[in-house]
């Protein structure tokens, strides 16, 4: 009877909180409203109860930390913990929910997060890999696929988009990011906040995304995870900050904390992020979260003394809820009691998180997320399928093709698939593939047999991914031997990148190398394909393979879309987002470095340079080549002045002068000749993908205002300067037209 009362109240509870404030006073907007009903639930709760929707626990279905706590099944129903994440499917999220709402004295739904970075069931191509597609329409429609299947299995929340700028590809979580560059950054941050939350929260299509990790953990000291961060404020907020400004305009309700420390202060104890950017200068009104025990690393870092300590410092700097270290939960009462922090901050950050659970309508119906029958209906259907195909095709960058190497003639009638990667499923859905299940990936060897079932495959895996066994590679060279062409499958395993993957050797690794060396011996046209999740030091293949195709991780999909490329299904019309350096004594390099005072001169010794190696890149940011080949004319401008009130039209014309229809990606560079500070050689400020068929042509226009122009001047006040200005326009940030104008007050 006890039971049953406490199920009644809770429920009715819920009903009587979704039901207040339906008569809303003229002029109030939904904001108002859901903030209303926030405040009346916050008004019936205890200290306890406000500090467990504070809190952040795993569930024991899946580990992506370090520990579990096992009593969190306890703590939902005595209302200590507001959100769960690793729990997903109907069945067992309707299940947690249910001792959460019917068990616990308010009845508060809880809040189950997940990490939905790339795809929850169907996977996409890791997001490095949908950087390389420049496609932001596509990129926002698989994070749209994703949440779908994400909803169905119970989830509200992902914790996507990553949206770190990372210049040094040693640092294993570049391909949970855009790369290098902020402009490209901060469309991609927006497009896919845009795809998981939609226009409207409360449908059952969408998930909460949050914007990680504020902020600067992209530029982890020596590429190595977890490490400090030193850098000037300028650099804070001309690079890194701007995609989170992006994702957060674009109506993110949630951000999370970083691992690093910025210029000596954790992130996670980090006033000056939290309160006077994100919140006073930027106006954000979601809940921020830590990330994975990060309070309890203040202790690490040594700025805390303990727990307490910690939670103090988190929750005065804005942190509302924290994710698995259960700090809030063990300290947060008793510093009240002790006045080292106010019950208001608490109610404030609580207000935080209740207004998303209004906003995603948990409190009018706790289950609505759990449904069995939807779940069926959502998960991998053929549609989703099909899209990660589409975004899968797109995403690879064709680095090379010598004699028109690629694509594979089909009347070939012999390929060998020779190397690690070639009929490997484990390693197509990357690091970060939530709920994927690689078994349902689709192989290269198995996606060319599905394509070409014509063709005679001979598969000779030739050396693993790792070690220094050379037993298989009698067999490989065998096997060429007998083909028409070769395909060298070759990359990284899955788990050499992302959280925790930090590499000082970015070459491939293993035997891999020497491998393809005994195959090029043999004389055989050859194109390499990669599968990594970063960029790698492949100076011996760019110089002897005649083909290479970056393919990255491509997901469920892989085999498929490799396969549609290679043979000519598909033109491959994918960009690089980040630069390859030649060696890892280049890194840090991107393409918009600033301007030094001895710039490189060959014949002086005394300038900007190497003893040992050009300074440029192997491949440059943007590079990416077709099958078929575009011709730029040259730049127009609709006029050499331009006012700061005004804008100036660029145009350029586009003619494929190839023999097959083909997508190019047409990019905008500016530089600023001469300002009060270095700038940058040149910068990224807009980009087109537009498609053509054998000799057509398309004029591209593109828009340039004043903002465009405009930097953190000496004075660090944001603005432009008048002065010259010169206009890139190419397929890539080395290979364009260009043109001046000035810039008038």
């Amino acid at each position: 009877m006890k039971k049953r009362s406490v199920v009644l109240f809770s429920l009715s509870l819920i009903m009587l909180i979704a039901g207040a404030c339906t008569s809303p006073s003229p002029g109030d907007s939904e904001e108002e409203r859901i903030a209303q009903k926030a405040d009346s639930v916050l008004a019936m709760m205890t200290l306890e109860e406000k500090i467990g929707q504070m809190t952040l626990f795993t569930s024991d279905m899946d580990q992506t930390g370090a520990f579990l706590r096992s009593e969190y099944k306890s703590d939902i129903k005595k209302g200590r913990v507001g959100a769960i994440f690793n729990a997903y499917g109907a069945e067992y999220t309707r299940e947690l929910q249910r001792m959460a709402v019917e068990e616990s004295r308010l009845g508060i739904p809880l809040l189950f997060g997940y990490d939905v970075v790339h795809g929850h069931r169907t996977i996409f191509p890791v997001p490095l890999a949908e950087a390389s597609s420049w496609d932001i329409d596509m990129m926002q429609k698989t994070a749209e696929v994703a949440a779908r299947e994400a909803a169905a299995e119970g989830l509200h929340w992902t914790f996507a988009p990553m949206v770190d700028i990372s210049r040094d590809p040693r640092w294993g979580r570049i391909v949970e990011g855009a790369g290098e560059d902020t402009y490209l950054g901060s469309k991609i941050a927006a497009a896919k906040v845009r795809g998981f939350q939609g226009d409207d929260l409360s449908e059952l299509e969408t998930v909460a995304a949050t914007v990680k990790h504020f902020v600067g953990y992209g530029a982890a000291k020596a590429g190595r995870d977890y490490h400090s961060v030193d850098m000037s404020d300028r650099e804070l907020r001309e690079v890194y900050l701007p995609p989170f400004k992006a994702a957060i305009d674009a109506g993110a309700v949630s951000v999370m904390t970083a691992f690093n420390d910025l210029n000596g202060i954790p992130a996670t104890a980090n006033e000056y992020l939290f309160k006077d950017i994100l919140r006073d200068e930027w106006g954000f009104d979601g809940f921020v979260v830590t990330d994975y025990t990060a309070i309890m690393e203040l202790l690490h870092h040594r700025v805390a003394k303990d727990a307490a300590h910690a939670s103090e410092l988190a929750l005065d700097a804005g942190v509302d809820m924290s994710m698995q270290d259960g700090f809030y939960q063990e300290t947060l009462a008793d510093l009240v009691e002790q006045d080292r922090i106010s019950e208001a901050q608490i109610d404030e950050a609580v207000a935080n998180i209740l207004r998303v659970k209004f906003q995603l309508g948990l409190f009018d119906d706790p289950y609505r997320y759990s449904s069995e029958e939807r779940q069926k209906a959502e998960i991998m259907k053929p549609e989703n399928i099909e899209t990660a195909r589409e975004m899968a095709r797109s995403a690879m960058v064709l680095l090379k093709n010598d004699n028109q190497t690629l694509p594979i003639s089909k009347s070939v009638e012999t390929v060998a698939v020779i190397g690690p990667m070639g009929d490997n499923q484990r390693d197509m859905i990357g690091s970060w593939s939530a709920a994927g299940d690689w078994a349902k990936s689709v192989s290269l060897l198995e996606g060319l047999k599905n394509n070409m079932p014509e063709v005679d495959f001979i598969h000779a895996k030739g050396a693993d991914i790792e070690g220094d066994s050379r037993e298989g590679f009698a067999e490989a060279i065998a096997a060429a031997r007998q083909a028409d062409f070769v395909i060298l499958a070759l990359g990284e395993a899955y788990w050499m990148s992302g959280e925790a993957a930090s590499r000082t050797d970015i070459s491939l690794p293993g035997v891999q190398e020497e491998l393809a060396q005994e195959i090029h011996k043999i004389g055989k046209p050859t194109a390499a394909v990669l599968m990594n999740g970063r960029p790698l030091t492949i100076n011996w293949l760019d110089e002897n393979i005649p083909a290479i195709l970056e393919t990255w991780y491509l997901g469920t999909t892989a085999g498929d879309a490799i396969a549609d490329v290679l043979f000519g299904d598909y033109n491959p019309s994918g960009k690089l987002p980040v630069t390859f350096p030649r060696s890892v004594g280049q890194i840090p390099i991107h393409y918009d470095m600033k301007s030094t005072g001895r710039p490189f001169d060959a014949d002086n010794k005394y300038t900007s340079k190497y003893l040992d190696s050009p300074n440029e890149p192997l491949y440059v940011f943007g590079h990416g080549l077709s099958y078929t080949t575009f011709d730029y004319s040259p730049v127009s401008l609709s006029s050499r002045n331009m006012k700061t009130s005004d804008s100036l039209q660029v145009e350029v014309t586009v003619t494929n002068t190839g023999e097959y229809a083909g997508e190019e990606v047409v990019q905008l560079y500016i530089q600023d000749k001469v300002a009060s500070v270095a700038r940058p050689v040149q910068e990224l400020k807009g980009f087109k993908k537009i498609k053509l068929e054998p000799g057509a042509s398309e004029k591209v226009e593109f828009t340039i205002t004043n903002d465009d122009l405009s930097f953190y001047r000496k004075g660090m006040n944001y603005g432009s300067e008048p002065g010259e200005f010169v206009v890139f326009v190419g397929g890539n940030s080395r290979d364009t037209q260009s043109a001046e104008f000035v810039l008038e007050e």
